[in-house]
Parts: C-alpha cells; structure tokens; sequence
C-alpha cells in the first residue's frame, strides 16, 4: 500500500492542475492579504474560497484520476495485492497531493504575514482543516461514483451534480423547506438536515469558531441556541468524521466486490 502511495503521490504532484490549483490558492491569499491588514477579514473571505473551490476540485480530481488510472487498477489486480492496498494506496496519494495544495497555497502567505503569532492562528488551522476534511470527504465521493458507473462522461456528469447538489441546491432546498413549514417546530429538522451536508458543516463550525452569529444563519443559530457553543462543535466535528469515516467504510465494500 505505502508503495502505490508513493507511485499515486508522485504521479499527483507532476500534473500540472495540482500546480495550477496550489498557484489559485497562493495567488488569492495573497492578493487579500493585500487588499486587507486585517487577518480576520481575510479568513473569512479565504473561508468562502475554500469551501465552494475545495469540494469542486476534490470531486473532479478524485473522479477523473481515477478513469485515468482504471488501466493500472487492473494491472495491478493482477499481481499479489488485496484490493485495500491498490484502493487505500491510490486514494491516499491523490488526497495527500490535494491537501498539501491547500496547506502550501493558503498556509505560506499567511505564515509570511505573521499568522503564527497572531490571535487568529485557532480559526487558521481550522480554516486549513477544514479545507483538507473536505478534500478527503469530496474525493472519496469521487472514487465511489467512478467505481460505481464505468462510462466516464456519465461519471463526471454525476460528480458535477453532486457538487452543485450540496453548494448551492441543497440550501436553496432547504430554505424553500423552512419557509412551507415556517409555522411548525423546526428546530429538530433543522439540526437533522445540517449534519447532511459536509459543506455546512464546515462552514457553521469555522462561523461558530469566530463567534460570528449574524453570519451562521438560521442553521447555525440553531445549533448555537440548542446545542450551546461547545456541544455544538462537537456535534458538528463528530458528524464530518462520519462523513469521512462512511464513504471509507463504502469504498472498501465497493472495492471487495467490483468486477474491473
């Protein structure tokens, strides 16, 4: 496994999209950092970045490297190795590649512009966390979709869907949701529908690190209001891990029994 990961990041790091996404991240954060002297500010404009840019190019990176690399997944079936080494190796090669990305392209300016010493280093991290945490959850959902329809067009048109289904329709969704039932409890619903999109997700538990109410909507004040703010963290922090920790459980059944 540690040598197909080796071969996955190796292959990752020589194309040059990864360049080109690290370069859109390096490029962004420094250009607000020097629009801006005001760290906070920029982080949270870095936050709405990140989480529309990070799950787009998690999916598409994750669907179209493997289409591209079906015909060494069957080359190496054919030798002594079980499927989680050939799955587990490749998926970690590639996802490593899209986080290092993302550390090198948002982290280095900051560290440059003194992030390291300031009192928003806690909502930094998580910034970078969260980034990775989506890269790893919207690239697995990349390896499952390829995995499960072999027609590569209709792969990637899936993979597309399902990134506009949780950045933009779900909350259009959801919103139309609140306001049919705006005369009933929603509280519970609401709670019950947060935890079902990662991007949210990310987002309220970045917000709710800021201590930004006015900015969290309706989801987050919710949770804030019910949950208070500890729980509440904990609750949003739990339900990403098993948004990495089931489409990992998913690919491993998936890849016990496809047929290449």
């Amino acid at each position: 496994m540690l040598k197909i990961l080796k071969y996955s990041f190796y292959e990752m790091i020589r194309s040059r999209w990864v360049f080109i996404y690290t370069g859109f991240y390096l490029l962004a954060t420094i250009a607000l950092l020097l629009l801006s002297n005001d760290l906070s500010k920029v982080l949270i404009s870095m936050t709405n970045i990140t989480l529309i840019l990070t799950p787009l190019i998690g999916i598409l990176f994750g669907t179209i490297y493997y289409y591209n690399s079906k015909e060494f997944i069957q080359l190496l079936m054919a030798q002594a190795l079980s499927r989680w080494s050939i799955f587990s190796g490749m998926y970690a090669g590639m996802v490593i590649a899209l986080c290092l990305s993302i550390l090198l392209g948002i982290g280095l300016p900051f560290v440059f512009y003194g992030i390291m010493v300031s009192p928003d280093l806690p909502i930094f991290l998580l910034l970078i966390t969260m980034g990775c945490a989506l890269s790893i959850i919207f690239s697995l959902i990349a390896f499952l979709i390829a995995m499960k329809f072999d027609d590569k067009v209709k792969g990637l048109s899936i993979s597309i869907f399902v990134w506009l289904f949780f950045a933009i329709v779900y909350d259009g969704i959801f919103l139309l949701l609140l306001l049919g039932l705006k005369d009933y409890p929603l509280d519970k619903l609401t709670i019950s529908m947060l935890v079902l999109n990662p991007i949210d997700l990310s987002r309220i538990l970045i917000l709710m690190k800021l201590d930004m109410s006015a900015m969290m909507g309706y989801t987050g004040a919710v949770l804030s209001k019910f949950l208070g703010k500890e729980t509440g963290i904990i609750v949003v922090s739990t339900s990403l891990l098993f948004w990495i920790l089931l489409p990992l459980w998913r690919l491993f059944s998936i890849g016990q029994k496809k047929d290449l």
